[in-house]
């Protein structure tokens, strides 16, 4: 059976989840087979696995870093939420329903033998698992019946390294007062703490983690820079929907909805030096972009109606009709079509129909059952601006309850208007190229002057980034006497 070791944090945001991939990139380096694994995860950016299953994108990340395939046995049970107080639950890739809050926290130990079959056929695999916890393990009022932090570490005696992150302030209360609220058992689990996201002379931080070592009573592990990568965040604090970006050459807008899910979606469209991706939910900040997108959410009909109030669909029309590019993803491709029904209240949004934006010619409604699969193909004949994706190979993957009048092509064109529900859509060789290319022929722009990057080799780059400081923050020879049980 694997060796593991799981990162658990002070609160979300600590950086697990990158430090997880880092580290699943260190031992890959050092010559082993290693996975990561995360037994509960709550988020909307989800990915779909070659058998079609559905996991979370953050061990999706960690696997690519791995060097390995996704697979769900990564990530056995997936909280997608639906409203403030619920959550479709999907269970080994599959949905089985949706639950409100105190129902989920009443079930939840029925998962456990999915959670555990996962883990256990991973580890007879692989030589390392790389486990991530969620939140805090201090959670006073959810730690009865724990199947992600703490409970899981003992499901596998699991040892611990606990993360602060020193770039919010207060890291030696976060990890000292964590420490503080775990049970004796529980505090034995951990091995050494992290200070994470730290930025200037380290000299300066030595008195402070000599006094946290003895008021913990375990070691410091390491002090891990700030690192600056290109690494899909999947959580919900991610910088990248908070940040406002200036305006470049190229000016690509995203609609934030309340309930976006997948904006991962479009990170290949930020690695162009001198393209903008901004992330708007106010028409004062929507200015005049070369493009809009609208892309995927968890509650498409709540989404419409927000849209609708906030004064977005009349800009968008009033783009449309100046020419701009409009193209929706999944929820957001939905919402471009004349109208979206839900007879069975698949949504729970109230509605059993709705109006949509009208700008492309068909209807959605909702069922019950899930599509989630791959696919991949090449592109017919595109009509319209973006006619130089003709013949341009696609992949990715769909994952919806609605579905749309007739056969749905990958691409669906009206002018300057499109739509698809292929998520990772702009990710294949050549398509972001091919939509960039007729923006700037539309603006009289060289697209030399975009500044091109090979995504593939892009990528690969930005995780030995981040393995390379991971490395340099910790104490590889003391994480490595922890997963060989020598503390």
């Amino acid at each position: 059976m694997a060796k593991n070791i799981m990162i658990q944090g002070t609160m979300s945001n600590a950086g697990k989840s990158l430090l997880a991939a880092g580290l699943c990139r260190v031992f890959k380096q050092d010559g082993y087979r290693v996975a990561p694994f995360k037994s509960q995860n709550m988020a909307l950016n989800s990915f779909v696995t070659q058998s079609g299953g559905e996991m979370g994108r953050a061990q999706v990340v960690q696997a690519e870093a791995a060097g390995i395939a996704p697979d769900v046995r990564m990530n056995p049970i997936l909280l997608k939420p639906t409203t403030d107080v619920g959550s479709q639950v999907i269970v080994s890739g599959q949905v089985v329903g949706n639950m409100r809050a105190m129902e989920y926290y009443q079930k939840k130990r029925e998962f456990i033998p999915a959670i555990m079959d996962a883990y256990e056929s991973l580890a007879a695999e692989y030589d390392i698992i790389v486990i991530e916890g969620a939140g805090s393990p201090a959670e006073i009022n959810l730690k009865d019946d724990d199947i992600v932090n703490m409970g899981f570490a003992k499901m596998v005696d699991a040892p611990v390294l606990l993360v602060g992150d020193i770039d919010r302030g207060g890291v030696f209360a976060q990890l000292y007062g964590t420490i503080a609220l775990l049970e004796e058992d529980e505090r034995a689990r951990i091995k050494g703490t992290i200070i994470n996201k730290f930025r200037g002379d380290r000299s300066i931080l030595e008195p402070g983690i000599g006094a946290l070592e003895k008021l913990c009573g375990v070691p410091v592990a390491g002090v891990v820079p700030y690192v600056h990568v290109d690494i899909d965040d999947e959580d919900s604090l991610s910088e990248r929907l908070g940040r406002t970006s200036k305006r470049k050459l190229i000016d690509i807008v995203v609609i934030r909805l309340p309930r976006i899910s997948n904006f991962t979606d479009f990170s290949s469209l930020e690695r162009y030096g001198n393209v903008s991706l901004r992330y708007v939910d106010d028409v004062a900040e929507l200015h005049l972009p070369d493009m809009i997108i609208l892309p995927g959410t968890k509650s498409t009909i709540a989404d419409l109606v927000w849209l609708r109030e906030s004064g977005l669909e009349a800009a968008i029309k009033k783009a449309a009709d100046r020419g701009t590019l409009i193209f929706g993803v999944c929820g957001g491709y939905q919402m471009l079509g004349r109208k979206i029904a839900d007879p069975e209240q698949v949504e729970s949004a109230g509605f059993t129909e709705i109006r949509g934006i009208g700008l492309l010619d068909m209807d959605t409604v909702f069922r019950g059952e899930k599509v989630q699969t791959q696919v991949k193909g090449v592109f017919g004949k595109v009509s319209g601006m973006l006619s130089g994706l003709s013949g341009k190979a696609y992949e990715g993957y769909e994952i919806h309850m609605g579905r749309s009048c007739g056969k749905t092509p990958a691409l669906m064109a009206a002018g300057n208007v499109y739509g698809s529900y292929i998520h990772g859509i702009f990710d294949a060789p050549g398509v972001s190229d091919a939509l960039l290319k007729a923006l700037c022929a539309q603006k009289g722009v060289d697209f030399a002057a975009l500044e091109t990057r090979d995504m593939r080799e892009y990528k690969e780059r930005q995780y030995d980034i981040l393995a390379d400081a991971v490395r340099g923050g910790l104490d590889m020879d003391f994480v490595y006497r922890i997963l060989n049980r020598e503390l």
